[in-house]
């Protein structure tokens, strides 16, 4: 296990990354931290990937805040070319919405493989998500959340122009994500593949590790492989 320290100026990211092989980059979801993708990281080891898990600026040991999500997708750009190319990146929640933004960045999508969104849409519901969080006591930055929302239309534009292949993971019942909302994403993006783990809330990464691990690991080998040759 070697640990990652990214300077950005102003903020600095602290990651790690274990393993040997093509590289998954993970993003965890607002509120969370590295450490909660160890259980999948140690799938995708076992079975000849190399991860790596940063923690968020705002978040764990990285500084800054999280105030406006094209600063962490310009961090997650960072994440990406530091990496040899090429890689797939996985994003839960926050994590996702910023890297559907920083593949808007020229110099980090052909480094890109493939893309999996756990349980998120670049166009959420809105009233869904601030009602998820009210009822989990979670206060995210409120100018965060603002402009998340405002920037739907353009993460749905950009994930609609995209040409790397993307899965969408979603989870059960108690997920703030709506029928409505990925139908409108199937909508715009009709190669977009979908399954579902359905025991899981929308914190999958934390709830069935094992479950997205699995699900992660052939798509992501698939997609590496093909880049890779």
């Amino acid at each position: 296990m070697t640990e990652i320290r990214l300077d950005r100026g102003e903020v600095r990211l602290f990651g790690t990354a274990s393993g040997a092989g093509p590289t998954v980059l993970l993003l965890h979801a607002g509120g969370e931290e590295r450490g909660v993708w160890r259980p999948i990281a140690d799938v995708l080891n076992r079975r000849g990937l190399r991860s790596v898990a940063y923690d968020l600026r705002g978040h764990g040991a990285s500084s800054g805040e999280a105030r406006a999500l094209q600063l962490i997708a310009e961090d997650v750009v960072a994440m990406i070319r530091h990496e040899s190319a090429p890689v797939v990146v996985v994003g839960a929640s926050l994590g996702g919405l910023a890297a559907i933004a920083a593949l808007a960045d020229p110099s980090a999508a052909p480094a890109v493989a493939g893309l999996i969104l756990v349980d998120v849409v670049p166009i959420p519901d809105g009233p869904s998500v601030r009602a998820w969080l009210d009822g989990r006591g979670l206060r995210y930055p409120t100018d965060l959340v603002d402009d998340i929302l405002a920037q739907g239309p353009a993460l749905l534009a950009t994930a609609t122009d995209l040409t790397v292949p993307i899965m969408l993971v979603r989870a059960g019942p108690a997920s703030p994500l709506t029928d409505a909302d990925t139908d409108r994403f199937l909508a715009a993006v009709p190669a977009l593949t979908i399954t579902h783990i359905p025991t899981a809330s929308h914190l999958i990464a934390r709830d069935a590790p094992n479950q997205l691990a699995n699900l992660i690991v052939p798509q992501a080998t698939t997609w590496l492989k093909s880049r890779l040759g």
